[in-house]
């Protein structure tokens, strides 16, 4: 059996922590009640990886999951814009937190 994959997309660069508490909250509040559900964090990510290298990855991870869920400020962050135009191309179902 597959289990649902859901990425988080939000502004990381600029915030304090790299807004990991949001992503945090945001992991937590998606596996609620539903232990099954694998969520990519991209704030779990090693330090000292080059801008494009966590481009990269994340770009990797929204091709891996099911669901694409973005953080309330995604649309001031360049990486998640990008990280939705693929979502849409790729056709994944996308869920905005202000929507929630």
């Amino acid at each position: 059996m597959n289990n649902l994959v859901v990425y988080i997309a939000g502004p990381i660069t600029g915030y304090e922590n790299g807004n990991k508490e949001a992503f945090d909250q945001a992991e937590k509040t998606i596996k609620e009640g539903d232990n099954s559900t694998v969520v990519l964090n991209p704030t779990c990510l090693p330090a000292g990886l080059t801008q494009f290298a966590y481009m990269d990855i994340c770009l990797a991870m929204i091709r891996s999951c099911h669901v694409v869920y973005f953080l309330r400020g995604w649309e001031s962050s360049e990486g998640a814009v990008a990280e939705n135009s693929l979502a849409k191309k790729l056709k994944r179902h996308l869920i905005y937190e202000e929507d929630m």
